[in-house]
């Protein structure tokens, strides 16, 4: 049984039964799942999983939606080999499980990837989004690497000391009203931070009513009162990309 005193209140949310149109290529050290728009392009997005990993097909849904509109598409294994975490896992171990798994230090598996990008795929105009751990590693990724020319975090996790303000392109943030996760002051300051020290575009929203994890892992299909909100999110996201890519 999983500890019912859950460090992180992350669950799968509705797991989508979904195989994906894209396919697994090995890029350097680690694996990851490509999916290309229909017409060329030297677009591309990194789309960066949460702690559920890789293979979640909730996330590679989220890819072929940016296939779809016009980007190449890539999901690495940023975990690099090491295994995901799974809802029947035993939560009282989730923080040593989450020590080895800094999205802080992945620079290694970034510059893998953006090399197989612009040498494999012909991309230029790079981009990245990620989910919960996945939007913690956009904060740092768009703090270190000039190439990413937009980036998307979804309720990445902010403490009050983190300062992510020195953002080097455009970051737009999303959070949900009713995260567990992210208690709204934390935004609050994260916002106050960026107006006050940010020198890029940026733009913090919070959705109402909405739970963590809600742009992808909520099946639109299967909450109604939520669609709105779920399609608003992705849409967001897309634009946001369009706008700087």
């Amino acid at each position: 049984m999983a500890n019912e005193s859950r460090p992180c209140p992350c669950d799968i949310g509705d797991r989508f039964d979904y195989g994906g149109r894209g396919q697994d290529v090995q890029v350097q050290h680690i694996k990851a799942y490509v999916c290309k728009p229909p017409a060329s392009t030297d677009k591309a997005v990194i789309v960066i999983h949460d702690i559920f990993g890789w293979q979640l097909p909730n996330t590679r849904y989220m890819a072929d939606m940016l296939a779809a509109n016009g980007y190449i598409a890539i999901c690495p294994d940023f975990f690099a080999g090491r295994e995901a975490w799974k809802p029947s896992d035993d939560w009282s171990k989730f923080d040593d499980w989450l020590k080895t798994r800094d999205a802080r230090k992945i620079n290694k598996e970034a510059d893998a990837v953006l090399k197989y990008l612009k040498e494999q795929c012909g991309a230029e105009k790079l981009g990245v989004v990620g989910f919960c751990w996945g939007g913690i590693a956009v904060h740092h990724l768009m703090m270190t690497y000039p190439e990413l020319k937009a980036g998307v975090s979804l309720y990445g996790l902010i403490k009050d000391s983190d300062d992510i303000s020195n953002l080097l392109n455009p970051t737009f943030f999303i959070f949900a009203e009713k995260d567990d996760l992210i208690p709204l002051h934390q935004v609050t300051l994260l916002e106050q931070k960026l107006k006050k020290n940010c020198k890029v575009d940026f733009e913090v929203k919070i959705y109402p009513g909405q739970t963590h994890g809600f742009v992808h892992r909520r099946r639109e299909d299967i909450n109604p009162q939520d669609k709105p909100y779920i399609e608003e999110g992705r849409k967001d996201m897309i634009n946001w990309l369009n706008k700087y890519i």
